[in-house]
């Protein structure tokens, strides 16, 4: 499955490439793709889990950037 987010208040280039790095250790993501110029994040996942996966994904941009917010497009 795959979903589409907007990421508000990243600040850099390098912090979007880190949370890609933590986005793909969560168990069921498949695949992640952050464009820090667009704001935007691209994510592929198990279907079976997949509100699950979304709210670890939730918590790892909140524990590496606090101050980025994600909303689905």
């Amino acid at each position: 499955m795959n979903s589409k987010f907007r990421i508000n208040g990243l600040d850099c280039a390098n912090c979007a490439s880190e949370l890609e790095r933590a986005i793909r250790k969560i168990d069921g993501v498949i695949s992640v793709n952050i464009n820090f110029l667009t704001q935007k994040m691209d994510i592929e996942y198990a279907e079976n889990n997949k509100e699950e996966i979304i709210e670890k994904v939730k918590k790892v941009i909140k524990r590496q950037e606090p101050d980025v917010t994600i909303e689905k497009i």
